[in-house]
């Protein structure tokens, strides 16, 4: 039997893990015993204790994915009487919106596109003059852009505004600071096998206590119900349906290696050194670094990692087609670089006017930041691989500005362009 080698992930979740964290599941746990109760009381302080909650919030597990626990919080939090204003730039927050359709809840959106951050000060506007709005959802780091959406800002606002706030932190609880003190939040959600580096299976919802005991009879769903999982937690220090005893267990290993490290600030470190390593030689050829924690690349399916490749990508912009690398990962190696170097081959020749002259490839209205079309010019030849990421030889002209030799392209639908996020 031939055997692949273990894969890297490059991902924004589930991530690599440990030896630690994976040798933490090889012990079996009775959901009921007083063991695992007190594993579970002690990641719950732990984690309140990340976001300097302690006095004024709770916290409170629940089985499944991060979405399951999103949905599970703005059933809870949100009353039936309720209305949210939902903050979009990217494909989780248009999943907030989706799930208040399934719930009936009353709703109102701000759509950024894919590229932009909400603007604190359009947010004010659109409170001021709907006074039904009770809530602000907002994520935190769009997990599909890689945006890291101002959220103190927007949480000012709504303080101001005298509205209540939920934040989806999936993508940078555990890795950017969090301070419930200075953070007037009701609900924060995030999952095990985010910036914590834990193995998927569950997640968790840090809720103020003061608004979560006016939440009985809010929630849509008996396994999504926080506030009787809460309860129930509080009464026996047992989940009320049977918990993933071994996820919780990794999760127990994966914080006390996050301590060790220096907590957030030392896990953003090492994610600020895995995106400087992937941005330098090989690679980062063909990559561009559009926000935050993502590496963008044009259409995914000509990246060139094939099925045996250790390499595993994830995930699209949403309307794009662009894959993304993440650099929420294990260290890099010991030269400072990831483990596995992303070559790709480059071939000479390709005259990209004719898809300059292409009107599919133009930019789409109100988008900006789009990949636009290259234009060969006279010094210099664009470099193109039948659909593969390139690096161009010599000059080229995007919307009539040249491009510094060595900029990274990429092939987006045919088309050599660069992704510049600022534009």
């Amino acid at each position: 039997m031939i055997r692949s080698p273990e894969p890297y992930l490059l991902t924004p979740g589930p991530l690599t893990t440990s030896l630690a964290t994976k040798s933490a599941m090889l012990r079996d746990w009775g959901s009921w015993d007083d063991d695992f109760n007190e594993l579970t009381a002690g990641v719950c302080r732990h984690l309140l204790s990340v976001a300097h909650a302690e006095d004024t919030h709770v916290c409170v597990p629940l089985q499944g994915s991060g979405t399951y626990a999103v949905e599970a919080a703005l059933a809870t939090l949100l009353p039936w009487d309720g209305k949210a204003l939902v903050l979009m730039n990217g494909a989780y927050g248009q999943r907030m919106a989706r799930i208040l359709k399934y719930l009936g809840r009353e709703f109102a959106t701000l759509d950024m596109g894919d590229y932009l951050p909400p603007p604190p000060e359009r947010v004010e506007a659109m409170l001021a003059v709907d006074p039904d709005i009770t809530h602000v959802a907002v994520v935190h780091c769009e997990t599909s852009s890689g945006i890291l959406n101002p959220l103190e800002a927007i949480a000012e606002v709504v303080r101001r505004q005298k509205r209540r706030l939920f934040v989806d932190a999936m993508s940078s609880f555990g890795a950017l600071p969090v301070d419930a003190r200075e953070l007037p939040f009701d609900g924060l959600v995030s999952s095990a096998n985010k910036c914590f580096e834990g193995v998927p299976g569950f997640g968790f919802a840090l809720l103020r206590r003061d608004a979560l005991e006016r939440c009985a009879g809010n929630a849509h769903s008996l396994s999504l119900d926080l506030y009787d999982q809460w309860l129930y937690l509080e009464r026996t220090g047992q989940w009320r349906f049977t918990p993933p005893t071994h996820v919780v267990a990794a999760f127990a290993s994966a914080l006390e290696q996050h301590a060790a490290e220096g907590g957030a600030n030392g896990r953003l470190v090492r994610y600020a050194q895995n995106k400087n390593s992937a941005g330098r030689g090989d690679a980062g050829d063909g990559f561009s670094h559009p926000a935050g924690e993502s590496l963008a690349v044009a259409d995914h399916r000509h990246l060139p990692f094939s099925r045996r490749s250790p390499l595993r990508f994830q995930g699209l912009l949403p309307v794009d087609q662009a894959a993304r690398l993440h650099h929420l990962s294990r260290q890099v190696d010991r030269g400072g670089q990831l483990p596995h170097r992303l070559h790709r081959p480059v071939v000479r020749g390709a005259d990209a006017r004719r898809a300059g002259r292409d009107p599919r490839y133009a930019g789409r209205d109100g988008h900006p930041g789009r990949f636009a079309p290259a234009r060969r010019s006279e010094h210099g030849r664009v470099l193109k691989t039948g659909g593969r990421p390139a690096v161009h030889s010599g000059s080229v002209e995007l919307h009539g500005e040249s491009v510094p030799r060595g900029s990274c392209l990429a092939i987006y639908r045919g088309c050599v362009s660069r992704y510049d996020h600022r534009k």
